[in-house]
C-alpha cells in the first residue's frame, strides 16, 4: 500500500524559506516521477515540480523555477521541496504526488498521478 506523508509546511515572511518533506512507503523512486503540487483557496491544484530519479530530470513551474528544489534521498525514503524567496502568493497547501512505475516522463497533470498524500499548509506574509 503506497503511502505518502507531507510535513514542514508553516508559516513564513516573504523572502524566507522552508523545507517540505513528503515521507514515502510502499514504493519506490526507481523508474517513476515524483512531484510537488500546491492549491491555493479557490484555485485548481497546480504543478510546481516533479523529478525523475533514472533519467536525472526535473522540471518546474514558470513560477517556482531558480526558487525550489525538488530533490530525494533513497536511504530515507523521502522527497524534499526546498523554497526560497518565499512570496505571498505561494500561499497554497502543498501536495506530494508519485506516478505509476515506468509511467512516461513529463507530464504535469494531476491526473497522471495517483498517488497522493494528505496535503501541508504553506503560508507566506507579506
Amino acid at each position: 500500500q503506497v503511502q505518502l506523508v507531507e510535513s514542514g509546511g508553516g508559516l513564513v515572511q516573504a523572502g524566507g524559506s522552508l523545507r517540505l518533506s513528503c515521507a514515502y512507503s510502499g514504493l519506490t523512486l526507481s523508474n517513476r516521477a515524483m512531484a510537488w503540487f500546491r492549491q491555493a483557496p479557490g484555485k485548481e491544484r497546480a504543478f510546481v515540480a516533479a523529478s525523475h530519479w533514472n533519467g536525472g530530470s526535473s522540471d518546474y513551474s514558470d513560477s517556482v523555477r531558480g526558487r525550489f528544489t525538488i530533490s530525494g534521498d533513497n536511504t530515507k525514503n523521502t522527497v524534499y521541496l526546498q523554497m526560497t524567496s518565499l512570496k505571498p502568493e505561494d500561499t497554497a497547501v502543498y501536495y506530494c504526488a508519485a506516478t505509476r512505475r515506468f509511467f512516461q516522463w513529463g507530464s504535469r497533470a494531476a491526473s497522471d498521478y495517483p498517488f497522493w498524500g494528505q496535503g501541508t499548509q504553506v503560508t507566506v506574509s507579506s
